[in-house]
């Protein structure tokens, strides 16, 4: 068995819900050699989220942001965390409920995701930096 870590930034990216598993490929191309293992794929930041869902119509990562942004609105007077902006304590809250690591089966070289699935970072604020991720691989 083999161990694998490599940290990564992901370029900047707006508001919303963006597909990064061929980035995540491409900064990582040890994972082609691995036949069979796991992958942690972690973000250092807690603006930001991990997510695994449907990668084919974008209609999907749209939903999602219009529905988080129903859920935990902005401009709320009972938050305290507001020193960043009006999007500081949504995007902590966000990111709590979406998760800040994903593990994912490798098989034969790639992720063992679904046929519709692809990783998304789901991006909370409305001007943010680039983001680091941490993956570890376990595999041979």
């Amino acid at each position: 068995m083999q161990i694998y870590q490599k940290d990564i930034t992901l370029r900047q990216r707006n508001r919303g819900a963006h597909l990064i598993t061929r980035d995540i490929y491409e900064a990582f191309s040890e994972i082609a050699g691995i036949t069979a293992g796991i992958a942690n794929i972690f973000i250092k930041h807690t603006s930001a989220s991990l997510a695994i869902n449907e990668n084919a119509d974008p209609d999907v990562r749209e939903d999602l942001e219009n529905y988080l942004n129903r859920v935990v609105p902005e401009n709320i007077k009972d938050y305290r965390h507001t020193a960043e902006g009006s999007d500081d304590m949504t995007s902590h809250i966000k990111s709590i409920l979406i998760g800040s690591s994903l593990s994912i089966p490798i098989k034969r070289g790639k992720f063992a995701l679904g046929t519709w699935q692809g990783i998304y970072l789901c991006e909370h604020r409305n001007n943010a930096s680039a983001r680091n991720v941490t993956i570890t691989i376990f595999g041979e």
